[in-house]
This record gives C-alpha cells, structure tokens and sequence, in this order.
C-alpha cells in the first residue's frame, strides 16, 4: 500500500450534499454536508431541475471544508457518487444544453404511460429489467426529443449525475456502467446500452458514449477544479457512479446474500449471477440493476415501511413524549402473535404512483394501539418474506441470511418478526456510511492500494448481531 490512502467522495444526495474523506480503514476522518433541493425549470416553472451550479459551488464549499480538515498529501483519489436515473445533455464542447430534469419532476408521466407507442413494455422490461418508474433516464430523453428537438440535434453526450461532477474534476466525458443499468436502456445481457432499445426510440446510443466501469480512473483533478475545491491537482478521479451499488457492496454482502435497506421506503437486494426480467417478475415489482463488478445482476424489491410506523406514531402515540419508539416496542412485545385478530393489510405499491393507503381489520371495543403497531410489524415482515421469495426466483439462489441496514434495523421485535418469516438468521451491521465505504473500496483498488476491491473491504472489521429465526 502506498503512504496515501484517504478517499474523498462527493456524495450528492436528494437532500443533501456532501464530501467525505475515508481511509483504507473505513474511518471517516471529515466531513461536510449541506442542503439540496430541487429548483423550477427555468423554461416550464410548473417542472422540476437539479441546479448544477448550485450543486458544483456546494461540493466545493464542503470540499474545501472537508480538506482542510486532513492533511491534502495523504489523499489518493477522489470519486462521485449520486442517486440513479438523472442527467443532461452536453455538446461537444462541454455546455450544458438543458437542465438536469429531476426525478422528482412530473413531467414524464405520460411518456411512461405510452411508452408501448415506442416498444412493448414487456419488451422493454425484458431487456433491461428496471420497473417502468415515471422518472427513468429513457423516458426524459424521449420527453426531450419530443419537445426539445433542436437539444438533441446539438448534443454530443448525454451525462449522467456523477459523471457531470467527474467532468468537471476532470474534464473527461464518460458514464459508468452502474448509473446505465438505472436507465431502462441497457440490455443486461451485454451490460451495454441497448441499440435495440435506441433504435425504437429514435435515438442514437453514440449519445451515450462508451460505458465504463468503477474502479477505473478516468483522469486526474485539473487545475480549475483544484482551485475550486481545494484538491490537489493531478490526484486520480475515479469512477464510481450509482449510490445504490455501491451500498449493497459497503455492507459487506457476499454474493447470494440479500441486503435489507430499512427506512421509510423498504428496499431489499441481492448480488445474483442470474436474473429473470419476464411477467411474473414485473408483476412482483422486480428491478434488475448492473452490479458494480461485471458478472453480478442488483435484484431488488422495495416497498413503503417505516413510512407506515411514522403514521401509527403521529395518529395513535401523539401523547407520548420522549423514548416514544421504545414505549411502541415494549407495548406490542406483550401483544400476542396473531395480535388478538387485528390485521393490518398495507397498500404497498405506492411507487407505481397510486396514493398509500391500507386497511385495518378485526377491530373489537377491546382492541389497544399496541395491538394495532404489531400487526404492522407482523404485516411488514410477511411482505419481506414475499419479497425474499421473489428475489430467490428472479435470480436463482438460496437465501442462507440476510444483512439488514438503516432506522428501520434498530427496532428489535421487528428484526425478531424479520427472522421468523424469512426462517433465516437477520444480521444487523453497525455501518452507517454503507454507500461512501463501498465506492472508497473502488477508488483504493483503482489507484493500486489494493489489488481489487474485494481486497479493500476484507480490511475492514465487520461488527453484526445475528437474529436467529425462532
């Protein structure tokens, strides 16, 4: 290993901003966060934009306070993460020629809803494997090609988020293959965009440029972005890409081993060596993603989770002050299995666009609140058992345990529920920063501190707690 071995990471979320600097250990040694929020499209107010600038001046700001904070010689490389999907169109000179449509953006909703006007969705979803999301990448490039015709003809390159932030640390155009496989035009088989699925939407995949992978440097910071972010200038910028990706990677998860992200949203991953992207895993709200390491498929299934605790803690606990979420535990630990026949049934698929809901069953004069938050709990764990079921189909394996990450991994009588719908141990892992730790694995391989990325994380000393179903 060389002397260097701290990894800095612009990590650009929905809400905020950040850059963290890590080192070969795992330990965050600084960092810097600040709010990010979508603006109105300059040119269609009722629609929503990412502000590049706005971004790029944040991530310098944080980066200057970041560094400032280490010492800048024991940097080794620095990459970008971000969430999936999003971007813009780019000519050959590097300017931007339209804003960053966000994914939280309405606007190509009716692109998706008539999307078989171009390819059958089935086609499509068979090719690529991601869920027809309203946001995906194919249905903003269809809407731009539509409406912004004259955009098109003047782009050279199509950048996806962190690849616009990697342009300008580095000046190189390129994409990785982890933020393609979010697109919904890739075929998952070659790990390529698919030309296929250009060619029935009207589009060149030259716009697309050729895909690299993560791990690789791509070039090195310039002087402009030295100046701008206090970097040192010439320090490799590698390419990292999806924050998805690499968080399944952070977690320690083998191959076959399913990873629980719990939050408001449930999302639940496995790093597979098949997949099946036909009807049966599209009615069962299956997305297929390129893994960060050719070879592996991301199977994933999600679902809204602690989103429905939330509302059980505001509309039936509201008198509780203080410790109120173990008040919730300890209550519905003495609620019998079965919860004296009150049944909640959730509305899980709120992501198709339909509004949350759900219904609550067997109520009586008798019925307690803590009876009603366990048959939530106990609702929650059977649709992850469902969802363990579906990803073991799409992608061909058997699941052994499943590490579970996030608020949602902390509440102990869910995880004991978790273990025994599943009938598989649930090991909670004590890493918050699951996303940066697994795309620094990635830059200290690429900048030869290790040999691959696999390496990098063995230097890390997982701590867990293991479940056992009952």
């Amino acid at each position: 290993m060389s002397g260097r071995d701290v990894v800095i990471v612009f990590d650009c979320g929905a809400t905020n901003v950040r850059v963290i600097a890590i080192n070969s250990e795992g330990k965050i040694l600084a960092s810097e966060s600040t709010a990010n929020i979508t603006h109105p499209d300059p040119f269609y107010p009722e629609y929503r934009i990412w502000d590049i600038d706005e971004i790029w001046t944040k991530m310098c700001q944080a980066s200057r306070e970041t560094i400032s904070r280490i010492n800048p010689q024991d940097i080794l490389g620095v990459t970008v993460t971000t969430f999936g999907v999003d971007g813009t169109l780019f000519d050959k000179n590097g300017i931007m020629l339209y804003p960053v449509i966000s994914w939280q953006c309405e606007r190509t909703k009716p692109v998706m809803s008539d999307i078989g006007k171009y390819i059958p969705l089935i086609d499509l979803y068979r090719e690529n494997g991601v869920l027809p999301f309203n946001f995906n990448t194919i249905n903003k490039l269809i809407w731009l090609n539509e409406n912004r015709p004259e955009t098109i003809e003047k782009s050279h390159r199509f950048l996806f988020m962190p690849s616009i932030f990697l342009f300008l640390l580095s000046g190189e155009m390129i994409n990785d293959a982890t933020m393609a496989g979010t697109s919904m035009m890739t075929n998952l088989q070659t790990r390529q965009f698919s030309e296929n699925i250009f060619r029935k939407i009207g589009l060149p995949p030259e716009l697309m440029g050729h895909l690299t992978e993560a791990g690789r440097v791509i070039g090195k910071v310039t002087l402009k972005a030295s100046e701008e972010t206090s970097l040192p200038r010439n320090v490799p910028v590698v390419a990292t890409g999806h924050d998805t990706q690499f968080a399944i990677f952070g977690s320690g998860a083998e191959k076959n081993q399913p990873v629980l992200s719990s939050g408001t949203w449930e999302i639940l991953m496995v790093r597979a060596e098949e997949f099946k992207s036909g009807n049966e895993q599209l009615n069962h709200g299956i997305t297929t993603e390129l893994d960060a390491m050719p070879g592996l498929y991301n199977i994933g299934n999600q679902w809204i989770a602690s989103g429905i605790i939330e509302w059980v803690r505001r509309n039936l606990y509201s008198d509780i002050g203080e410790d109120v979420y173990e008040k919730m535990i300890s209550g519905a630990e003495k609620v019998p299995p079965g919860c004296n026949g009150v049944k909640v049934i959730p509305k899980f698929y709120e992501e198709f666009g339909e509004r949350s809901g759900g219904q609550i069953s067997g109520l009586t004069m008798e019925s307690t609140r803590d009876e009603i938050f366990r048959a939530v709990l106990e609702a929650l764990s059977e649709r992850f058992a469902e969802g363990k079921k579906a990803l073991e189909k799409a992608g061909g394996y058997k699941t052994k345990s499943i590490l579970c990450v996030g608020g949602g991994s902390r509440n102990r009588l869910w995880n004991r529920l978790r273990a025994n719908y599943t009938g598989v141990p649930i090991k909670i892992i004590d890493q918050k920063e699951t996303t940066v730790l697994g795309a620094s694995f990635f830059v200290q391989a690429g900048c030869g501190n290790f040999s691959t990325p696999w390496e990098a994380r063995s230097a890390i000393n997982y701590k867990t707690e293991t479940i056992e179903p009952e």
